[in-house]
């Protein structure tokens, strides 16, 4: 007799449900489709891939009829038709009716922004009800796109993301139990992407905003005296370069065991994903 093993990943077809701005730099889209009972994630830092659709576009080019051949086949379309793939972190999932959230960080569509935006955060910035995407996702509760794993004997959680990952930090610190101690910075570029993190651990929360001039990263931290804890958790998200010295700041100078420090680099600073993914 056999069983069955599902597939970790599958692609799941999804439709925007409706948008909501959580703050200049931060929206956060509703999708909903009709497998997604399907979709299972036990993680609250779950990495997805998003396939966008470019515009002119009603769906986003990816051949999925090529079965296990489809990246090969997505990667040989044109520039112009292949959908443009990025990956995000899953907000929140509910079931009756089946929805996830996904909450896009708008680099360069603000006003004075250094940069021109990016093809996923034009997207974000314009999803209406009904715009169709492609995401491949979890059909199993527990995989390996799941980065935040404290051990069972942590006795102390420390968490630093910038906007990219303040949706996976505050995911998090929704999910922790009561008497979880924890103590986390979260930078975004504007007061009014500061947000109101319920909890029910023992949170002591900083939100370093850029454009009021706060320390950023490292210098803030460096600077934080942490509660006593003899085995500490951390977890650290954003731009690679400052996740890099971040976790050289914990390992070399305050001496946690690297094997306690989970990093991950969700972009770097001058360069695209398709870059950074050819830079691996």
């Amino acid at each position: 007799m056999t069983t069955a093993v599902a597939a970790p990943f599958r692609f799941f077809s999804l439709q925007v449900a409706r948008t909501r701005r959580l703050g200049p730099s931060l929206v956060r889209v509703t999708f909903a489709g009709a497998d997604l009972h399907a979709f299972h994630s036990g993680g609250r830092d779950q990495s997805l891939s998003l396939f966008l659709p470019h515009p002119g576009q009603r769906e986003p080019a990816v051949p999925l009829e090529l079965g296990e051949g489809w990246w090969q086949g997505w990667r040989e379309l044109p520039d112009d038709v292949r959908a443009v793939m990025r990956s995000y972190t899953l907000r929140a999932l509910r079931r009756n009716p089946d929805e996830i959230d996904i909450d896009f960080a708008l680099h360069g569509v603000e006003p004075d922004a250094p940069a021109p935006a990016g093809p996923a955060s034009r997207w974000a910035s314009r999803a209406t009800a009904g715009d169709r995407v492609l995401l491949l996702g979890p059909a199993v509760a527990d995989n390996r796109a799941i980065r935040f794993r404290p051990p069972a004997d942590t006795d102390l959680v420390v968490l630093w993301g910038d906007e990219t990952a303040v949706p996976a930090a505050t995911a998090v610190l929704e999910s922790l139990p009561p008497g979880t101690r924890v103590r986390a910075w979260l930078e975004v570029p504007h007061a009014g992407d500061v947000q109101e993190v319920r909890t029910a651990a023992d949170a002591e929360i900083t939100w370093l905003v850029r454009h009021d001039g706060a320390p950023m990263a490292v210098d803030a931290v460096r600077e934080a005296r942490l509660p006593d804890a003899g085995r500490p958790y951390v977890w650290l998200a954003g731009e690679s370069g400052r996740v890099k010295a971040l976790r050289r700041h914990f390992t070399a100078e305050r001496g946690i065991d690297r094997r306690r420090v989970t990093f991950v680099g969700y972009w770097r600073r001058g360069m695209t994903e398709e870059q950074l993914r050819a830079a691996e």
